[in-house]
């Protein structure tokens, strides 16, 4: 037995010198080498760019999110951004769908009355079929539902940044999520992002044009207030902030066509939506420091457009998603960090 255990041993020594079992080794080495988010880059997967976004921007408004995080750190903060947004927008969009059709109720109502009656084995059988195509149904409902909280990953020309749309138009359903998401982090059920900064819910996008840009603020503030039982008979305060994320590099490139865009300029661009606002609130000022509503108006810098074509994202949010200082935006997902600057 002795002799055995030695010729075992030396065995193992010669295989270590030959080098066999030096894969596991290395690949154990390797992976404790990897960050946290490379370990786990196998487990939850990037989706591709969609391609077909930026042209069908251009077609048709969308809703979606736009996202800040840090400079070459758009893989992580995809990674992290995508399971928090789906994890919301089906909370969001199953309790919508719940207030508009019951249908679990009335599932389970046919399946207590047909357990409920004596009848006989063909009846049953018949409200047995009757309860599962309800269900069927319900299921339908549910995928439904499901397929219209798919999320596209647009390709931008700006580091950064991560762009998400939505299928349909859809302006309530942004600015849920991300209240979702604000009282998630708030009572402690949702884990602080790492990478994630902001989120700027996007109700509407549209070509930077006076005509559409008015077309479009008009129609957000009309939604706005009619969802707050009408205009309201007291003075409103509103503030207007309008982002241009890396258009000084755009301008350097393209002067030809952003000269002839003229609400490039922040004092055109307030203009435009200050007049969209008050025709709809007749009874309005702006205020910058308490405003109690704020349209916000952000340049998407969308790769695979003419340059001069420019896209923005437009919304008009309460008081309590925003803060005015040092400037005026979406309040970050994590407050009093320095890297929220």
């Amino acid at each position: 037995m002795a002799e055995l255990g030695i010729r075992d041993e030396r065995g193992v020594e010669q295989a270590i010198e030959l080098g066999l079992g030096k894969e596991d080794s290395d690949q154990d080495k390797k992976d404790e080498d990897l960050k946290p988010w490379e370990q786990h880059s196998a487990v939850i997967s990037i989706p591709r760019y969609d391609y077909k976004a930026p042209s069908s921007l251009l077609e048709r408004s969308h809703s979606g999110f736009l996202i800040t995080c840090p400079i070459k750190r758009e893989k992580s903060a995809t990674k992290e951004a995508i399971p928090i947004l789906e994890e919301h927008m089906k909370f969001v969009c199953t309790n919508d769908f719940e207030r508009s059709e019951p249908c679990s109720t009335i599932v389970v109502a046919k399946r207590r009355k047909t357990c409920s009656q004596d009848a006989d084995s063909s009846d049953r059988l018949e409200k047995n079929i009757d309860a599962n195509l309800s269900a069927d149904s319900c299921e339908t409902a549910d995928e439904n539902a499901s397929k219209r909280e798919n999320i596209s990953l647009v390709k931008l020309t700006r580091s950064g940044l991560l762009l998400f749309t939505l299928p349909v138009l859809n302006y309530q359903h942004v600015i849920d999520t991300l209240s979702s998401i604000f009282r998630s982090l708030g009572s402690g059920n949702q884990k602080p992002p790492i990478w994630c900064h902001r989120i700027f819910p996007i109700q509407e996008t549209c070509c930077l044009t006076e005509k559409d840009l008015h077309a479009v603020v008009t129609n957000l503030v009309q939604r706005y207030f009619s969802s707050k039982q009408g205009e309201p008979e007291r003075s409103i305060k509103f503030a207007v902030g309008y982002n241009r994320r890396g258009i000084e590099e755009t301008e350097l490139r393209n002067k030809k066509f952003t000269s002839t865009i003229a609400l490039l300029e922040k004092n055109k661009c307030f203009s435009v939506v200050a007049g969209a606002f008050k025709n709809v609130v007749e009874n309005s000022t702006v205020d910058l420091k308490s405003p109690e509503v704020v349209i916000l108006v952000e340049l998407l810098p969308l790769s695979g457009l003419p340059p001069e074509s420019l896209m923005v994202g437009v919304s008009v949010l309460p008081c309590e998603f925003v803060i005015t200082k040092p400037r005026l935006c979406v309040k970050p997902l994590l407050i009093n960090t320095e890297r929220n600057k």
